[in-house]
């Protein structure tokens, strides 16, 4: 199955693009193009918050829906593979491309704040992608996907990039755990952590699962 999943992604140009396209544009971005007086490494951390969201989201909720819409999934269903098999060994694979690409992040980074990196990033990763089964498993079909999936990523990405120079959008960012995960990058320390923030990254996660179930009850791998 993640054979399979391997060579889809390499013809899905879509998905192919998203784990690619912001880990090369900040690293052009870090080493080029950064005018004077913008601190060091904004450009890597912002931009890996942004493809904390939309990487894995994107990958796991076309996947899905693209299998559903060519009936793949019945194949599978009727090769005695179960929906927790199938959900888990999907999500694993888009985790592991997806901590694959943030690579190109961390070499930014010193190699002392590279382990606490790609904590930051693989947490993030496993709720964009639990967020991306949902859209998933609910969605229609491809088209309906690409349209859920782009408002999402547009709430998860974009808000928080704005909030670095809106304080109102920031009091309501706060709240996503991709702005969560972005004030972590910009600490890289773990006794920078605050509580109130480490409760709202835990109520995150726990929405987003709640939201899983409620899906995968409601709608199963139709």
């Amino acid at each position: 199955m993640i054979r399979k999943q391997m060579k889809d992604t390499f013809k899905n140009k879509a998905v192919l693009i998203q784990l690619i396209l912001l880990p090369v544009v900040s690293f052009i971005l870090e080493r080029v193009i950064r005018p004077e007086g913008v601190p060091e490494l904004m450009y890597t951390k912002m931009f890996a918050a942004m493809y904390m969201a939309m990487a894995p989201l994107t990958a796991m909720s076309a996947i899905i829906a693209e299998e559903k819409e060519k009936n793949t999934l019945r194949v599978l269903m009727m090769s005695n593979v179960k929906p927790g098999q199938y959900l888990t060994g999907i999500g694993a694979y888009v985790w592991i491309i997806s901590m694959i690409g943030s690579v190109l992040f961390a070499v930014s980074f010193p190699a002392a704040d590279m382990p606490f990196f790609f904590l930051v990033m693989g947490v993030g990763f496993l709720i964009s992608i639990v967020i991306g089964a949902v859209i998933g498993i609910t969605a229609k079909n491809q088209m309906s996907a690409g349209s859920v999936g782009a408002m999402a990523m547009i709430i998860l990405s974009f808000i928080p990039m704005f909030a670095m120079f809106n304080e109102g959008i920031g009091a309501v960012a706060r709240f996503l755990y991709t702005q969560q995960t972005r004030f972590l990058l910009d600490a890289m320390s773990f006794a920078e952590i605050k509580w109130d923030g480490a409760v709202i990254l835990a109520a995150n996660a726990i929405l987003a699962v709640v939201m899983f179930f409620v899906a995968f009850r409601k709608k199963g791998l139709e």
